[in-house]
């Protein structure tokens, strides 16, 4: 399984990115899909999480901001960030996990997922 974000990069407090996650050698049939982010000196932490069958879950400090979604048609998962702030500076990485049932309950804990992206970077300025 290979994860590949794209789309990071540097924007003014307010502004607006989309990342992409392009998803390669999955062939399991139900699965949780999240993305996470690293500041320096921070743990990493869950921003946005969806299910098998879409229905996603958000960190409380980017709700309302950030819309998670997939084409399975494309194999590719996005994360729409929107009125960005400073505190989202950070490296954002893609994350996937299969699972044994459709529409399982995905918690946005690191340790339940083994399929990682090499991260991609968000610099928010104010």
């Amino acid at each position: 399984v290979q994860l590949v974000e794209s789309g990071g990069g540097s924007v003014q407090a307010g502004g607006s990115l989309r990342l992409s996650c392009a998803v390669s050698g999955y062939t399991y049939s139900y699965y949780c899909m999240g993305w996470f982010r690293q500041a320096p000196g921070k743990e990493r932490e869950g921003v946005a999480i969806i299910n098998s069958v879409g229905v996603p879950s958000y960190a409380d400090s980017v709700k309302g901001r950030f819309t998670i979604s997939q084409d399975n048609a494309k194999n590719t998962l996005y994360l729409q960030m929107n009125s960005l702030k400073p505190e989202d500076t950070a490296i954002y990485y893609c994350a996937a996990q299969p699972v044994r049932f459709s529409g399982i309950y995905c918690r946005n804990l690191q340790s339940d997922y083994n399929y990682w992206g090499q991260g991609t970077q968000v610099t928010v300025s104010s």
